[in-house]
């Protein structure tokens, strides 16, 4: 059940070190070292809060951009798909009104596709999945076979994650799940991970591979161990989702992503 559920969720070389005086709230740098007798420099640096147009939203992602229009952009495409519950109550005018917002910021930063050997190092992190135009089709499983929601199931999906590491190229579906229970046992709250490794594919797109699903459990239940899900025997048939596939990343920056699947799926992310 657990792998219907998603689809496919860091050197100086300076002579000598600078250091903060303890207790200095001032922002003075000291330079420690250097020869007996030599006078200490102080350095003095002021940090300010930058506006938020000074914010470098396009970087990476296109020459000559212009931050304002990106980063108004930016926000009108994550308040299209607030209020969505990440999709799974988005009618087709909600589905329209998202990609076109989405299509507005990728042709917005550039309209080149995104160079993920020079960008690598902005994938790394764990993010948040806030939009994904397959859970429309009102199953956990996206635009994929998988349980249904509403009545039918007592399941509950919580946040969706992505958690990358660019050196050792995992990639983790992190999903929260809510099971229900008969009454008057409480509902069980777990975790479902699904492992994967990725490889870059041309320019812009990744390729995921599934190796295994892991779930724990939370809440009451949380002293009990990770439980490891069998894989399917080599000898039957694959299911229809096996957590692997192929998806482009349209847009990227440090804390914003857009994601279109090799099924049309459109995802939005932002920086947990």
């Amino acid at each position: 059940m657990a792998a219907a559920v998603a689809s496919s969720c860091c050197a100086s070389s300076s002579a000598r070190p600078l250091v903060r005086r303890t207790g200095s709230r001032s922002g003075k740098l000291w330079s420690v070292g250097g020869g007996t007798g030599r006078k200490a420099r102080l350095l003095s640096i002021s940090a300010t809060a930058a506006a938020p147009s000074s914010v470098d939203y396009a970087a990476g992602t296109g020459a000559g951009a212009d931050d304002d229009a990106v980063a108004s952009l930016k926000v009108k495409l994550l308040s299209a798909v607030s209020g969505l519950n990440r999709g799974l109550a988005a009618s087709q005018e909600d589905l329209d009104r998202a990609d076109a917002a989405a299509r507005e910021l990728e042709a917005a930063a550039g309209g080149e596709p995104v160079d993920l050997d020079k960008d690598m190092d902005k994938l790394q992190g764990r993010w948040r999945l806030v939009y994904s135009s397959a859970f429309s089709s009102r199953t956990l499983g996206g635009s994929r076979p998988g349980p249904p929601t509403g009545r039918l199931l007592p399941i509950t999906l919580g946040q969706v994650f992505q958690r990358i590491d660019v050196v050792s190229k995992d990639f983790d579906n992190i999903v929260e799940l809510e099971l229900g229970a008969p009454w008057p046992l409480p509902p069980v709250e777990l975790t479902a991970t699904l492992a994967h490794k990725f490889e870059i594919i041309g320019t812009s797109s990744i390729k995921i591979t599934f190796d295994k699903t892991t779930v724990k459990t939370k809440g009451n239940l949380s002293q009990l161990p990770p439980l490891e899900v069998p894989r399917i025997p080599v000898n039957l048939p694959p299911p229809s989702n096996t957590g692997s596939g192929e998806f482009e990343v349209t847009y990227l920056d440090v804390d914003t992503r857009i994601t279109r699947g090799d099924r049309g799926e459109l995802r939005v992310f932002v920086i947990s």
